[in-house]
């Protein structure tokens, strides 16, 4: 076990990791653990290689999916809703 009397404050922003993985990723695993099917097992590794990748690229989930947001979204943002026109 790690002795923990010495953590510093800033290591409370780093990332949750098992290994190599990201902490993300071990959801869809429990969800195998649930519903011991060989899909959910395909979609547990499917997840776990699309987090490798983001955390390859140095993107979390959630930065992301904003920038999946903003570029579905498109480039100009309108200043009033299109009801109230």
């Amino acid at each position: 076990m790690r002795d923990l009397s010495n953590a510093h404050w800033r290591d409370s922003a780093r990332s949750v990791r098992f290994f190599m993985l990201d902490g993300e990723a071990a959801f869809p695993f429990l969800l195998v653990l649930v519903w011991p099917r060989l899909w959910t097992l395909f979609i547990a590794f499917v997840f776990m290689g699309f987090f490798t990748i983001l955390s390859r690229f140095g993107l979390s989930p959630s930065v992301f999916f904003r920038m999946l947001r903003g570029f579905i979204a498109g480039r100009h943002i309108q200043s009033t809703p299109w009801w109230m026109k």
